[in-house]
């Protein structure tokens, strides 16, 4: 598992990375996001070779808009630059690790 803390990649960076990758767009102060890490962590912890790029989203942030991210947090499963799965906002660990052998 790789976490990404980089700085707002674009959508066509996004869409050329290979393999197994979960965005998560979120905001540091949301409540719903900060809750969900537990969760988040716990499932990607079985998942060592799903790349995990979390992004800062608010308003002026583009790729969040790309991919329509309207709350958080949103995660987005794809492999190979393509969206297999997306949850929002509340789910639980069943949800994530369904989403997460779905691109695994």
């Amino acid at each position: 598992m790789t976490t990404s803390p980089i700085s707002e990649p674009t959508r066509e960076e996004i869409n050329q990375l290979t393999g197994a990758v979960m965005l998560e767009f979120g905001a540091e102060w949301c409540e719903y996001c900060q809750v969900a890490q537990d969760i988040i962590s716990s499932e990607l912890v079985l998942h060592h070779n799903i790349r995990h790029i979390k992004i800062e989203d608010g308003k002026g942030r583009v790729l969040g808009r790309t991919f329509t991210v309207k709350l958080w947090p949103t995660l987005i499963f794809m492999k190979n630059g393509v969206e297999l799965k997306r949850l929002v906002r509340q789910f639980n660990p069943e949800e994530i690790e369904s989403a997460l052998n779905l691109i695994d």
